[in-house]
């Protein structure tokens, strides 16, 4: 380290990020105002050491990058606290985190507990789903008994339940503990006394769980081993809406006022689907990578769908995925790659649409009208123990969750401080979301989606918003239009025309059928050409505009002079219409979304 002005500490490393106007993967990231003000104060800084000034400058200069980064966060998360707030996540902690000794410093510093105590403070509604099979497994070697697993189910006899109880309550009041505590009223006070700073945030635990034995299955008698019957959906709410944070048990109650002992994925991805969560977190002890040892950022359902199917024959947790989820897809195909197709973008599945519903106390719809008993995915037993499969059966729960109507589902290492944090507040995030409803029914746009497309087009283009196309002109463009389809009608387009030389793309004719305006529609479709734009190696968005300047400005787009576009396109623009002109420079993209970047 060198000090180069009295108490302005500078470490070679953040002197060549802010010299370079970067910084490196373990470290913020910085907006363009952040760095031309590093670079003044790192210039002024080497004043300092050339001409002796006092330490007081050196402090100026670590105080003044210290709060411009701040700001700069806060306006970068403006965006994600309006999205998360008055949602709900389910949060399922890995019985590994959970008895890892990153649980004791991530508690103390950074810890997840922490995190969900501000993000609650934020106007995130949580339920959280403790892991405890390490910590029973441990607690029945002490006593002198050995752990019994068949399948993906523990077998609980009686030592075993004694054990389930005695972790269930000790991990429930340590997590109490950990969220009773406050925010820290150090810095607070200048603002003057406030009677919320001294609350801390409720926990509400109790019997919301309704489960039945699973009983004797193929001669195995499972004891007191429970499966998910039904989630008291009613009076999570309740508490959810009284500002508390749900703590759900692993143990469940069954008709005959017995204790059973279910599975936490079951219990959580049960909890996740009768409430309609909005997301399914599970935090877990390691991450979830591709074959060459990459961070899997993003799977569409589809990809999840079918990486866990094509496992069936070697992993029990994928067999029964598939029988949970779909039997006879199962049985037709075989899995024998004999076709070697891939799921399409518009919910389809091997050329079969599914549409899969979850009805709390009766089970799993899988599409097909029959109903699975099962109330969620249980994963466990030896081949979880011991990740002969690594995180496939993680992989599974996430599909199975997001094919019965939770949109999202991330999968985060938790030995990383500050996951949750990371993973909801930056755009690409820190773990791996498996999505159901992105981009879902968007594809390249065919001659057959002529009519379909001008029939979207054509009030915009009397009203003057956009310019006339013949249908002529239409076929010609149409390798760059892009469609939104539901239920076979095409509800919204665009148009993404591709300057290779300058790298740089025009966005043209959006347009949203009036039936769905106000859905989210139109930002999909800017997303998906965004990311398009990104795999074809652009660098730049401009378009033309009359009227829905306001529109792309939210978006990030900022006024040009016509300097800026393409002397190519200059030379075809109607100067008549008085257009508009906006561009908006795109950031790498690393969120591993893969969009389709053929053109015709």
């Amino acid at each position: 380290m060198a000090a180069l002005c009295g108490n302005s500490i500078w470490t070679p490393q953040a002197r060549n990020c802010f010299q370079r106007g970067i910084t490196s993967s373990n470290s913020l990231k910085f907006l363009p105002f952040q760095v031309n003000r590093c670079k003044r104060l790192w210039s002024r800084s080497l004043k300092c050491r050339v001409l002796g000034e006092t330490d007081d400058v050196g402090f100026e200069v670590s105080s003044a990058i210290k709060d411009d980064l701040f700001v700069g966060f806060f306006r970068e998360a403006w965006p994600y606290f309006l999205a998360h707030r008055g949602s709900t996540f389910v949060v399922l902690i890995s019985a590994e985190i959970v008895d890892s000794p990153h649980l004791d410093h991530l508690l103390m510093a950074c810890s997840h507990f922490i995190d969900i105590s501000l993000l609650h403070g934020l106007g995130i509604k949580f339920v959280l789903v403790p892991g405890t099979h390490v910590q029973i497994d441990r607690l029945l070697t002490e006593r002198g008994s050995e752990a019994k697993y068949v399948g993906r189910y523990r077998i609980t006899d009686t030592d075993s339940l004694e054990a389930a109880m005695d972790t269930s309550g000790r991990i429930r009041l340590m997590i109490e503990a950990k969220l009773s505590p406050g925010p820290s009223l150090t810095g607070v006070r200048r603002h003057g006394d406030n009677s919320r700073w001294h609350d801390s945030v409720g926990v509400a635990s109790g019997n919301f769980l309704s489960a039945k034995k699973r009983g004797v299955v193929e001669g195995i008698d499972y004891a007191s081993t429970g499966e998910v019957k039904k989630v008291d959906v009613s009076r999570i709410r309740e508490r959810l809406d009284q500002d508390s944070i749900v703590l759900l048990s692993n143990l469940g109650y069954s008709s005959s006022g017995e204790v059973l002992n279910c599975n936490t994925y079951e219990v959580a991805t049960a909890c996740a689907l009768a409430l309609g969560a909005e997301k399914l977190i599970c935090i877990i002890d390691g991450p979830i990578l591709d074959e060459s040892s990459r961070l899997i950022r993003f799977l569409t359902l589809q990809d999840a769908d079918m990486l866990v199917r094509r496992r069936a024959e070697q992993s029990e947790t994928a067999a029964n995925y598939v029988k949970a989820v779909n039997q006879e897809d199962f049985n037709r195909l075989g899995y024998h790659g004999s076709n070697g197709s891939l799921p399409s973008q518009n919910g389809d599945v091997y050329g079969q649409r599914y549409n899969p519903t979850f009805q709390n106390g009766i089970g799993f719809d899988n599409g097909n009208g029959l109903w699975s008993s099962e109330q969620g995915f249980a994963i466990g037993g030896q081949e979880k123990l011991s990740r002969s499969n690594g995180y496939l059966s993680e992989l599974a729960a996430a599909a199975f969750v997001c094919r019965g109507g939770v949109q999202r589902v991330h999968l985060l290492d938790g030995t990383i401080g500050g996951v949750l944090l990371k993973e909801l507040f930056q755009r690409d995030g820190v773990g791996t979301m498996v999505a159901s409803d992105l981009y879902e029914g968007a594809r390249m746009a065919r001659v057959s989606d002529v009519p379909g497309i001008k029939q979207l087009l054509q009030p915009l283009e009397e009203s003057g918003t956009l310019i006339r196309r013949t249908e002529e002109e239409l076929v010609k463009a149409l390798h760059s239009f892009i469609i939104v389809e539901r239920e076979g009608h095409i509800i919204a387009c665009a148009a993404l025309f591709p300057y290779f030389e300058e790298k740089c793309g025009e966005v043209a004719a959006i347009a949203v059928s009036p039936d769905c305006r106000g859905q989210g529609q139109g930002d999909k479709l800017l997303d998906y050409i965004e990311k398009k734009a990104s795999s074809l190696g652009l660098q730049m968005l401009f378009l033309l505009t009359t009227r829905t300047a306001d529109w792309f400005v939210r978006r990030g787009f900022s006024e040009c002079s016509i300097d800026h576009l393409p002397e190519e396109r200059r030379k075809k623009i109607n100067l008549a219409r008085r257009s508009k002109y906006y561009m908006k420079k795109l950031l790498p993209d690393k969120s591993g979304i893969r969009i389709d970047c053929t053109f015709a």
